[in-house]
């Protein structure tokens, strides 16, 4: 997905938190679209270490104009068999990285009236169906989407839009995907799609959206 970005034309910084030869070779096939990348390494839960990723980039590559809030890790099991860590895990990887970066991007954007904001949900966080299992991330996301909203209301004067997509399942899935609509996982290209969009200058007019991708999986409410 951020390399879809990087052949669109922009700049990106890879972020990672232990993967630095993953992200330091996409930082380099992202080069080869001809545009400038690097990469930052932070714990994207804790504000210092989120201030001084964005000190990293913008000492690179200048003030942030886009964020895109992918950090979303998953504790799997029952609500009720899941330690108080792996609560926190899910609930401070998906919401308090969504909330700190944010912040922390709105500085630049503000200043520069100009900036998108791409928050990831999950699909299954759209209605309000009992989810015991993995329960913690899904009320995470399903808060990262109330959070969507209520940037949008804040940043409605400031030329800033915020929006969200949210898969359901992904093409590097490890489970069959062969009862899925059309018999397969979103590609990163079909996630990368939306994102490219509410980047755009045709979606100025459009904040506090989410755009479910999960090939029309889930009915609506």
């Amino acid at each position: 997905m951020l390399l879809e970005l990087a052949a669109a034309g922009a700049d990106v910084a890879v972020h990672y938190r232990t993967s630095e030869e993953a992200a330091a070779e996409t930082a380099a096939d992202a080069r080869d679209h001809g545009v400038e990348a690097t990469t930052v390494e932070g714990d994207v839960t804790e504000p210092d270490a989120v201030d001084s990723l964005f000190s990293d980039c913008e000492s690179e590559l200048g003030d942030v104009d886009i964020l895109v809030n992918a950090v979303g890790p998953l504790p799997q099991g029952r609500w009720d068999e899941l330690s108080l860590d792996e609560w926190k895990t899910a609930v401070e990887g998906c919401l308090y990285s969504t909330y700190l970066c944010s912040q922390r991007a709105l500085l630049s954007m503000r200043a520069a009236g100009w900036g998108r904001i791409i928050n990831f949900g999950v699909a299954d966080a759209r209605d309000d169906r009992a989810v015991p299992m993995n329960f913690p991330y899904f009320a995470a996301k399903k808060a990262v989407l109330q959070f969507t909203r209520t940037l949008a209301y804040d940043t409605q004067d400031d030329e800033i839009t915020v929006n969200a997509v949210s898969p359901f399942a992904v093409e590097n899935t490890v489970v069959d995907v062969s009862e899925f609509p059309r018999g397969r996982a979103a590609t990163f290209e079909d996630v990368a799609a939306p994102i490219l969009f509410f980047c755009s200058d045709a979606a100025a007019y459009i904040s506090g959206q989410n755009v479910a991708i999960d090939g029309g999986r889930l009915q609506e409410a």
